[in-house]
């Protein structure tokens, strides 16, 4: 099962911030409280990112830097029951 964390529409970048929309709500951070690798890239370096197929984070190649969605918004996900005791069955 493919669980979509997040529906991640827009990353931009304006000066040295970066302006996300995430499920339907708009944050922006200055990139120097979430990302030195991204503070000091280049415009082109910002622009080069892939979004994780189920919306848990952004990759950026250019500069081998990974931010989650999850740490950057302020919430946390944890598994449903179901999927812990899937988990604790596996492990056994």
């Amino acid at each position: 099962m493919n669980k979509k964390y997040h529906k991640i529409e827009k990353v931009a970048f304006k000066e040295e911030k970066m302006i996300l929309w995430v499920d339907g709500r708009e944050y922006i951070f200055l990139l120097a409280d979430i990302s030195k690798r991204l503070a000091l890239a280049s415009q082109n370096e910002r622009e080069k990112y892939q979004i994780s197929p189920s919306g848990y984070g952004i990759h950026w190649p250019l500069i081998d830097e990974d931010l989650s969605i999850d740490s950057m918004i302020g919430i946390e996900h944890k598994p449903n029951k179901l999927e812990q005791a899937t988990a604790l069955q596996t492990e056994r």
